[in-house]
């Protein structure tokens, strides 16, 4: 039984996509009840009715300790509040419950993104609007199927009070889900937003039926990409070879169950993005982070081709053939 001065008992899901829906249910099994905000009615009434979410993560029994709610005022009574909202809606989410939430409450944000208006990470939008809550980044190698059916999976948490950052981990951990604390929230939050940018490029060598070794020359250049924004930001280059940074990145490209990586599939086959997106219930975040990236990148002087190269295919609606040639035919140079 969990103990009140080792653990956040009360605890708050906002979003239930199929990751905050898996969340929810990692938490319950330590025992405790868990809120979990959803906008869609259809969603609400599955999770109180049935305990599963059929629109995001379908078949898949929950937890009796879920409640689901459309309500944010009925979630915000708590003493831990994970936010798993799509990053683009992050602030307005945060607007709205920043006069209702207590300042003592930690937020775990964990959303892999990077605002397209304001080029801001997700911390930098949440130290702006509830400057005086404690932040952690929730990030690394993690498909929401493989948590709820109990498949092994290590992440990173990353918060700069390791104090805070331990309660929240011991209060989300399990034998199968275990959290590994950084003090990065800099570097977790890039590993986690780029690599999404690269799984598309990844997937668009598969698409074209470039080889494998076409994917993981991509890949590795990726990752160079990853590190280089991470360090010009703040980051460490030790938290991008680790969870959030080099697991995540190898996950995400190797595996169709990435909604990133098949995004780039069907790009690679020839359809353009509107065909690309039709039907996904989900977002794949890699298409709004590669504009922000991209714009960074620009602004920062970094040199980050593969980034700028799936910006082109999204935003400026190049062809796959014309950007790849782009790509082979720039100058050769020392690895760096």
């Amino acid at each position: 039984m969990n103990k009140n001065n080792q653990y956040y008992k009360e605890v708050s899901v906002i979003g239930a996509g199929a990751w905050g829906t898996a969340l929810a249910e990692v938490i319950s099994r330590q025992g405790n009840k868990v809120n979990l905000w959803a906008r869609e009615n259809n969603v609400v009434k599955s999770i109180n009715t049935s305990k599963t979410n059929d629109l995001y993560l379908p078949n898949i029994k929950l937890s009796e300790h879920i409640n689901a709610h459309n309500n944010l005022s009925d979630v915000l009574n708590c003493d831990l509040m994970l936010m798993v909202t799509p990053s683009q809606f992050m602030r307005s989410i945060l607007t709205d419950i920043k006069d209702n939430l207590d300042e003592s409450v930690p937020i775990v944000l964990c959303s892999k993104g990077i605002e397209t208006k304001t080029l801001n990470l997700m911390s930098e939008i949440a130290e702006a609007i509830m400057p005086n809550n404690t932040l952690a980044i929730l990030s690394g190698p993690s498909f929401a199927i493989d948590v709820v059916n109990n498949k092994p999976t290590a992440v990173t948490l990353a918060c700069k009070d390791l104090d805070t950052g331990k309660k929240i981990a011991d209060s989300i951990n399990l034998p199968t889900f275990r959290p590994y604390l950084s003090e990065d929230v800099i570097g977790a939050q890039i590993g986690g937003a780029t690599k999404n940018v690269i799984a598309i490029a990844a997937g668009v060598v598969e698409g074209q039926n470039l080889g494998d070794s076409a994917r993981a020359a991509t890949i590795a250049r990726g990752y160079t990409e990853i590190n280089r924004l991470a360090v010009a930001l703040g980051g460490k280059e030790e938290t991008l070879s680790g969870l959030s940074g080099m697991g995540d990145l190898l996950l995400t490209c190797n595996s169709k169950t990435s909604r990133n990586f098949s995004l780039g599939i069907k790009l690679g086959q020839g359809l353009n993005v509107k065909e690309a997106t039709n039907n996904l219930s989900s977002v794949a975040e890699g298409m709004y982070s590669a504009r922000a990236i991209d714009k960074l990148s620009n602004k920062l002087d970094i040199d980050m081709p593969i980034t700028n190269a799936v910006n082109d295919l999204i935003e400026k609606n190049r062809s796959v053939d014309e950007i790849i040639d782009d790509l082979l035919s720039r100058p050769l140079k020392k690895e760096k």
